[in-house]
């Protein structure tokens, strides 16, 4: 199980967000670019990188950033989701050196726009999932609709996705621990693999994230907890590896 570092984008900065709230926002580097290298160093295999002001406007707004990232680090996997609602976006991210972009909003908006990237970009499309009580949002998180979560990741399976990114929105940035019961049951739904996020707070939850992994979680993304240090990212990537051993 990888230990992915999320590394949140607004105003050119990284940041955490709770519950996804953008007014709810701390700032831990200014600089999120050394953070990536500062991850990298510490053995992250996978970035995960959010434009969080693209994901409300709708298109890119930190894509220079997130493509000086994948260029420097050009053997770590990267993963990118916010505002990537056209083809054209996608191209030019896979160009830079990202190897998957997340669509979350699009997704549930306009499932046929899934559809087709997967045919046009084969193997690197994620759909990301945030739900609040089963239900997905949408918008930044800003908007709830009535799809269900479980329902939406098998028909995005069907259309040909890499994985699910599945974000329990209450547990986001809470320090509160992983709702491992809702990830395990959508990973047992489908035959794709799902990363966990949100929520992941100690190392005993990358125990349960582990304990869960034969159900198909691939990977736990993790924000808050190592940027506040109750979790080292090298440390719990070692027990992941040690577990999957054991």
């Amino acid at each position: 199980m990888q230990l992915i570092p999320a590394i949140d984008l607004k105003n050119g900065k990284c940041v955490r967000l709770r519950q996804g709230r953008m007014d709810d926002a701390t700032v831990f580097s200014e600089d999120p670019v050394a953070m990536a290298s500062r991850w990298v160093e510490a053995g992250a295999r996978r970035l995960h990188l959010v434009d969080l002001d693209g994901a409300v406007a709708g298109f890119p707004v930190n894509a220079d950033i997130i493509g000086r990232i994948a260029e420097l680090h050009p053997n770590v996997e990267v993963q990118v989701g916010g505002g990537i609602r056209q083809f054209q976006v996608i191209q030019t991210y896979l160009d830079v050196g990202v190897g998957y972009v997340i669509i979350g909003t699009q997704a549930v908006r306009a499932p046929h726009f899934v559809d087709d990237a997967c045919l046009e970009f084969p193997g690197r499309i994620i759909v990301g999932l945030d739900a609040r009580d089963g239900r997905v949002a949408t918008d930044g998180w800003a908007e709830t609709s009535e799809a269900n979560a479980s329902e939406l990741a098998r028909r995005f399976e069907d259309a040909g996705v890499e994985s699910i990114v599945f974000t329990d929105i209450g547990r986001d940035g809470m320090m509160g621990g992983v709702n491992v019961e809702a990830t395990a049951a959508l990973a047992r739904s489908i035959n794709i693999p799902v990363i966990a996020s949100g929520g992941v707070s100690q190392l005993d939850d990358v125990r349960a994230l582990c304990a869960e992994a034969g159900a198909g979680i691939a990977g736990a993304i993790v924000g808050r907890a190592i940027y506040e240090g109750t979790v080292d990212l090298a440390e719990a990537q070692a027990l992941a590896d040690s577990l999957a051993g054991g």
